[in-house]
């Protein structure tokens, strides 16, 4: 199964590394494994919040988003889409945009394309931490069968139960960074994290819709069968396995959904990478090698079942976005190191994992049941 999930992965970084020293040298070779360590070490997270979506969707669009999802993020998201922002925040012609990405040395207004793409930063942040706020608060306001943090958890779960709150709070820190954070730029990060809260509205909610939908059809279904198949269905429910992978629309939004989260993850890194690299094919190729490596184990993470076996790292991993999410914000004035971000995200990742292995051994050390059943009897 290893080779299996990540064999694209070791594939690509073999053939990148070897056009890499090829086409710049034993310098270009470093710069591209650097960049490919970097994006990973950022985007662990991400990797272990994407099974908790990829799980709820069929084979089919398992297999999409490692093919058709990739092309979309190395190409689309690291090359095509800093392009685009670019062009809109310095209002630049796309045939301008492309010359100052080919030649780090010309400039437009007086800035490189890497300079416009700071400069750009206060609406990508804003976008990117608005949407990551939200992934985190719908989290941590949500009821969750495991408690990681009881002290933290339970009051928000309590205080969770008000209609709407997790948009009032993205609104009000999406407030809070305009009036401290933005300076001049207070209209630009205004609207750009309007932007970011509406597609994760429309995004979320499209594919909540039609998993409802879904999941009233097969209640029907259940229903009308009384057979073997009806039981078989039953059988699965209570084992704990996931009883419905979504098809269609849901799994369309849902695949959605995670390239907009793949986006915000992304920026950061992205605008990062040109502190090592002013070559934006170095750098596409370098993060779009570490992309490959977030896919490949967002899949492995659901074929091993990794998240029912620690079953803390989904929380690690939310409380690492909501990190993301407010230092996004804050970068919008202060620049925060690249180091500072992964180091984050690996603490909590790390101490989740630690306290889902502590979980395990109690429970075997007190011959209580497996989690699989501890959760179906919640249900």
């Amino acid at each position: 199964m290893f080779l299996r999930t990540f064999g694209w992965s070791f594939a690509t970084t073999i053939a990148g590394l070897v056009a890499a020293g090829l086409i710049w040298g034993a310098e270009g070779f470093g710069v591209v494994l650097i960049l490919a360590v970097l994006e990973i070490s950022l985007s662990f997270d991400n990797a272990v919040v994407n099974a908790t979506v990829l799980k709820r969707m069929n084979p089919f669009w398992q297999k999409i988003f490692l093919t058709v999802g990739v092309l979309i993020a190395v190409f689309g998201m690291r090359l095509l889409f800093p392009l685009l922002v670019v062009g809109l925040t310095a209002h630049i012609g796309p045939s301008t945009v492309i010359d100052l990405a080919l030649n780090s040395g010309h400039t437009y207004h007086g800035l490189t394309y890497a300079q416009h793409l700071e400069a750009a930063n206060p609406a990508i942040a804003a976008f990117g931490g608005i949407f990551l706020l939200m992934i985190f608060l719908d989290f941590v306001l949500d009821e969750k069968d495991f408690h990681w943090l009881r002290w933290i958890e339970r009051p928000l779960e309590r205080i969770g139960r008000l209609e709407a709150l997790s948009s009032v709070i993205a609104l009000g820190s999406l407030a809070l960074a305009a009036r401290f954070f933005a300076g001049s730029h207070a209209e630009t990060v205004l609207l750009a994290g309007l932007l970011g809260l509406a597609t994760y509205l429309a995004v979320n909610g499209l594919s909540g819709v039609f998993e409802s939908s879904l999941e009233d059809a097969e209640e029907d279904d259940e229903d009308a069968d009384e057979g073997a198949e009806g039981e078989a269905a039953v059988a699965v429910a209570r084992s704990g396995a996931c009883a419905l992978q979504v098809a269609g629309k849901a799994a369309f939004f849902l695949f959605l959904y995670l390239e907009v989260l793949d986006a915000s993850f992304s920026f950061d890194g992205v605008v990062g990478a040109f502190a090592i690299s002013n070559d934006v094919f170095q750098i596409t190729l370098g993060l779009g090698i570490g992309a490959m490596y977030i896919r490949s184990l967002t899949v492995f993470l659901v074929r091993k079942g990794t998240l029912d076996d620690y079953v803390y790292l989904e929380h690690g991993a939310h409380y690492a976005i909501g990190a993301l999410a407010a230092i996004l914000l804050i970068s919008i004035e202060y620049k925060i190191p690249e180091i500072v971000t992964g180091l984050i995200g690996v603490a909590f990742i790390g101490a989740a994992l630690g306290s889902s292995m502590l979980r395990n051994r109690q429970l075997a050390r007190h011959e209580l049941p497996a989690p699989d059943v501890v959760e179906a009897g919640r249900h």
